[in-house]
């Protein structure tokens, strides 16, 4: 399986060169249907991602990994209650609103407001009374952070 997560990689790689779209993730369930998650850096449009599935399928297709064409694949970003994986998710998600899960299952809720290689920086509304709160947040700590939808 991971070989040919791998493959997958592969053939992805070059249809982003040039893009500002990222690859996410990539799953293989036990039935071959191949699911590839990408993000960009100015939001990924329907329109991006299918060039990107048209693309990608004619060159699985012709690869011959699946000979028989027992293969379905779909393209698409994460969903908006997926969590954040990857420094280039956060750096694109700055000035919004989050809520991060420490490993000891705490949870914080502020405005994304700095990101670097190491830690995260949120801004943290208190009372009322009392101005906000920068939390710096290492990585190594983060257990998970959403992106919280605002109506």
């Amino acid at each position: 399986m991971a070989e040919t997560i791998e493959k997958i990689h592969a053939f992805i790689e070059p249809l982003l060169e040039g893009t500002d779209v990222f690859i996410v993730d990539v799953k293989i369930k036990p039935t071959n249907n191949i699911k590839v998650f990408l993000d960009a850096d100015g939001g990924f449009s329907i329109e991006k991602c299918v060039a990107v599935n048209r693309k990608l399928y004619h060159l699985i297709e012709e690869s011959g990994m699946y000979p028989d064409g027992d293969f379905s694949l779909e393209v698409s970003s994460p969903g908006i209650d997926e969590p954040l994986t990857l420094l280039r998710q956060y750096k694109k998600n700055v000035g919004r609103k989050v809520a991060v899960t420490d490993t000891d299952d705490k949870e914080t809720v502020g405005l994304l407001a700095a990101v670097t290689d190491e830690t995260i920086t949120l801004e943290v509304k208190a009372h009322k009374a009392k101005p906000a709160a920068m939390v710096e947040v290492p990585f190594s700590k983060i257990k998970k952070t959403i992106v919280q939808i605002i109506f």
